[in-house]
């Protein structure tokens, strides 16, 4: 079987840059995807869904170095199921309300943002693609 994702959205926060015990990078991302639509009853309605991705190797590495809060990016990878619920892995918010963490792991990170956009920081100009390969096991996987 296969399965394959595709998200377009915005960083919510910075990247974060680990290692595994082998030496392997990992960085782990936040993304937002927002759908606007009209209701039933003619209201405007904004939803957003909050991605987990990791990205592993070289790519974390690159990913870390030039992506910052608030810029575009375009990921492709696969969906990782809970192993609990088969589904997204839920999770009580700090104020008590049930929360869902959809979890994905990158192939490919493309930067859609333009330089600068997005961040005070700076960024990196134009779209690049960086592919990966996936960890070797299931022990590197950070969460």
């Amino acid at each position: 079987m296969y399965n394959q994702i595709i998200i377009a959205g915005n960083l919510g926060k910075d990247p974060e840059l680990r290692y595994t015990p082998t030496g392997q990078a990992v960085v782990n991302l936040n993304v937002a995807t927002n759908e606007i639509f009209t209701d039933a009853s003619g209201q405007r309605q904004e939803r957003t869904i909050w991605w987990r991705v990791a990205v592993w190797g070289k790519q974390a590495e690159i990913v870390n170095q030039y992506l910052t809060r608030g810029q575009k990016v375009l990921v492709e990878g696969r969906m990782n199921a809970d192993p609990q619920t088969g589904g997204p892995r839920i999770y009580t918010k700090q104020d008590g309300t049930a929360g869902a963490s959809f979890e994905v792991t990158a192939q490919t990170i493309r930067f859609l943002s333009a330089k600068g956009e997005g961040s005070s920081a700076g960024g990196h100009g134009g779209v690049s693609d960086f592919e990966s390969p996936p960890p070797s096991s299931l022990d590197d996987i950070p969460f």
